[in-house]
Parts: structure tokens; sequence; C-alpha cells
């Protein structure tokens, strides 16, 4: 089926703009490598109008009642529903993933909008007890002001959902700089909102060169809070930056997920559960299970299990029917696939299968798994951000738990057990934002999501995720 793929504009004051330059920056199909459109290329002065626009929606926003809001981020996620099928082919052309996946992520973001929409409604302040009886005293939650998000391309809808979420519920105005990889299921998902009530300006949305953009953005004064996601490097920069401005931050960052599969764990549930998780979206996902920590008595069963389900993945184009892994999404990513396989054998490691470019158009990798026997590879050590995972045997519960901390990392991890026992020591011992036993992955709206040490800190799920887009006031009042 052919799909077209639309150039994409800037959002600036609910109006879609060429870049005063009219600079633009080819997009590619990842499953092709050829060029499918062109992303307008902002400057410093599409920047500050984008800016000046976010502050005057910003001045409307804040005042409007919860009701007011709700009922825009409503109307935004009914469209988002109603187009789903156009925006998901969208993704699927500028990202490589199947289309099954980009529909379940546009349907997955409607559903956050939904939830933050409501929670809005439950930002109280508080009345608090004064010293002096004469006095009220009061605590107020306030929206903190315009906001800068910075956004990556493997959930090019999602990552935004999360954050223009929270955002808006609080009564923030957002201006997104959305990744050029994937423009065009960014700019639909903002049109959303767009059509769906919104004041000029509340949403915004640019793109160009990354480093002048956030640069620009996160120092400029109207800007007065910053969320990113993408590479622990690239989040360590902005935050500092961030920090000599005072702005703050909500920081999403890399992982390199554990799955510890302890000697009691049913087999065939784990290999089902992780298997499907490691090549979604050809494993270029924050939480992606990478390191799987295996008991020695089962770890032969579970390879041969875990070799089985890679090799019976479909590798294709991910709008043909029947594709169950796409292509990577860039040159970039298939040779630091081969990097990661090349270093593993010279470190003595066994590829069980892949392992391999594939095809000699597009950004193809065969679905890989590695067996070491040390951590030394830097497939242990670097997130690998694709669809490669590394097996290691381990003889007790508590060695495995210290190699799921040894890095620095610490946004997700897995485990599988029958034992209580150990399912309270897991919970308890193993450092992760995120950890989910005997399950998939449920990054729900309603839960946290982030994660600590070098994975970031704040959350963009549940009440949580509010706080960052509040500023809290104290008022005392006497009568006169």
């Amino acid at each position: 089926m052919t799909v077209s793929y639309p150039n994409t504009q800037l959002l600036i004051a609910n109006e879609w703009v060429d870049a005063i330059s009219g600079n633009t920056i080819a997009v590619h199909n990842p499953a092709t490598g050829q060029v499918i459109g062109q992303v307008a290329h902002a400057g410093i002065a599409d920047l500050d109008r984008a800016l000046a626009a976010a502050q005057q929606g910003f001045e409307i926003w804040r005042d409007a009642s919860v009701y007011e809001r709700a009922a825009v981020m409503r109307r935004a996620a009914a469209l988002l529903r109603e187009r789903r099928d156009a925006i998901a082919r969208l993704l699927t052309l500028e990202n490589g993933k199947p289309l099954v996946q980009a529909l379940g992520e546009i349907d997955a973001g409607a559903d956050i909008i939904e939830w933050f929409a409501d929670e809005g409604r439950r930002v109280y302040g508080r009345i608090v007890p004064g010293r002096n009886t004469a006095a009220q005293q009061m605590v107020l939650k306030e929206a903190i002001g315009p906001v800068a998000a910075f956004t990556p391309w493997n959930f090019p809808v999602n990552q935004i959902v999360r954050k223009i979420g929270a955002a808006l519920a609080c009564g923030c105005s957002f201006l997104c700089k959305a990744p050029e990889e994937t423009p065009a299921s960014p700019a639909e998902l903002l049109r959303c909102f767009v059509d769906a009530g919104a004041p000029a300006g509340v949403v915004g949305l640019v793109f160009g060169n990354p480093a002048e953009i956030s640069s620009h953005l996160i120092a400029h004064p109207i800007i007065r809070k910053v969320t990113f996601t993408g590479s622990t490097a690239i989040g360590k920069q902005l935050a500092a930056l961030a920090g000599l401005h005072m702005k703050r931050v909500t920081m999403e960052l890399g992982g390199h997920a554990p799955v510890i599969v302890a000697e009691d764990a049913d087999v065939e549930l784990a290999v089902k559960t992780v298997g499907a998780a490691k090549f979604r979206n050809a494993g270029q996902v924050c939480i992606s299970p990478t390191r799987f920590l295996v008991h020695r008595s089962i770890v032969d069963s579970f390879a041969q299990a875990f070799k089985h389900h890679a090799e019976g993945l479909v590798l294709g184009d991910g709008l043909t029917e029947g594709t169950t892994l796409g292509p990577l999404a860039n040159p970039r990513r298939v040779t630091a696939m081969e990097q990661l396989v090349e270093d593993a054998r010279q470190r003595g490691a066994h590829v069980l299968t892949g392992g391999h470019r594939v095809g000699s158009a597009g950004n193809f990798f065969a679905p890989t798994l590695v067996r070491v026997e040390t951590t030394e590879a830097d497939l242990f050590n670097q997130e690998p951000f694709g669809p490669i995972a590394g097996i290691l045997p381990f003889e007790r519960l508590e060695d495995a738990i210290a190699e799921a901390n040894r890095l620095s990392y610490g946004l997700a991890a897995y485990a599988f057990t029958q034992s209580f026992k150990n399912v309270q020591l897991l919970a308890h011992r193993v450092e992760t934002g995120m950890l989910w036993i005997n399950q998939p992955a449920t990054p729900s709206a309603e839960l946290p999501f982030g994660g600590i040490k070098d994975s970031g800190y704040g959350t963009e799920g549940g009440p949580e995720a509010m706080e960052a887009y509040l500023n809290t006031k104290a008022v005392s009042i006497v009568g006169v």
C-alpha cells in the first residue's frame, strides 16, 4: 500500500509555518534509506517567535479553569483516536516500527492524555491551621510557566504525550523540540490539540539543530521548566545548562535493564514475556530488557527457548503485513550493533543467533542473542539500544542483584520467580526506578515512569509527574 508522507512545518501561535530562512532537513525511511520528505529547520528568529507565543499562550491557559483544560485535552485525545490509522502509518514510515506497534503507541497516547486531563482536576492546595487564630494560611499550587520539551525518535508520539499531558493539565504552555528523524507524527499529535481548541501559543513545535535549539530555549527567561528524554550524556549536559539558569528539570535518560531469571522461574513465561519486550521497536526502547541474568541450572533451556523465539521473528518493512521486527532508525545504529557483536566475540562470547546486518537496503539487523560468561563485553556495559541481548549465568540470587546494580543505570528492571521470599528481596534490593516481576512492562499513566542514578530524575507518570510543573506558594492572611 502506498502511503504519502507530508513535509512538516513549524507550529507557532497555532499556525503551521515554514522556517523564516526556508531551510529544511531531509527525512528518510529507515526501511529503504530513501528520502520521503522534508522538515522545516528553525533558526533563532523562529525560536524567538515560538517563545513569545508560548508566553502569550501561558498567560491565557494558566487562567483557564481545570475543567476547560480537561475538556480541550479530552477532545485532543478523541481526535488522536479518530486519526490513529493515518498517524500510525506516518509513524511507521519515519520510524520503521511495525504498524501494529505504531497503532499501539497511538492508543496508549490517547489514554495517557485522558488520564492527565482528569488528574489536573486533583491539583489541590491546602489550608493550614495557623498559630495566629486571626490568620488564614494557604498553600497554593500554581503552574510553573512555559515548558521546553526535548523528545527522541524511538516513540515520537508517546514521548511527547507524557510531557504535554502533565504540562497542560497543570496550566503550563508547551514548546516542543521534536526529533528531526520522525517529525510528521509529532506534528499530527500537536495538530490534535490545536484542532481541539487549545488557545494560540499553548502548544508549539520546532525542529532544527538540536544543540542550537536546546541552548537557546533552556537559557531563555521565558522558559521555566525543561523536560528531556534521551541519552545520559546529553541529559547531563542539558541538566547542567538548566542548573545555570535555575530551571526545574525532568530527565528520563538511558537504561540497561537487567532481567533476573531465578532458579524457580517459569522459563516459558519468562521467554514469552521478555522476548516480546526485547525486540519491540527493534530494541530501541529505553526500558528494553538487555542484560539477561539467568540461573545456571536453567540457562541452557532458557537460551534455547529464547533463540527459538528470536528466529521466529519476521524482519521487514513495518508497513508489510506480518512484519514483527522492523529496521533500526538509522545506519549509525546498525554500525553500533556490529561493533557490539564483534567486541563480544573477541572476548570469547558465543553468538547463539543473528549478529549480522540483513540486506543492502535499509537499516536491518538480525535479532541477536549472545551468551557470555563474564561482564567484560561492551554489551554488558553500554546500552545497546537495538535488537541484541546478552545472557549471563549466575549461581546465587544475591550475585544477580549485585550485577543488576553494578552499572550506573537505574531505569527499569525485570525479574521472574515463584518465591515470595525472592520477590521481597528483589523488590527492596534492585536499584531501579521501575521493576516488573513475572510480567511485561506496564508503564501505565497512573504509575510513576522514571529512573534513578544516571538514568535521570523525576517521573513522567502518576500524580508525582504533576509536581514538576507546579510552583508551591505559601500565603498567610490577617484581616484588617
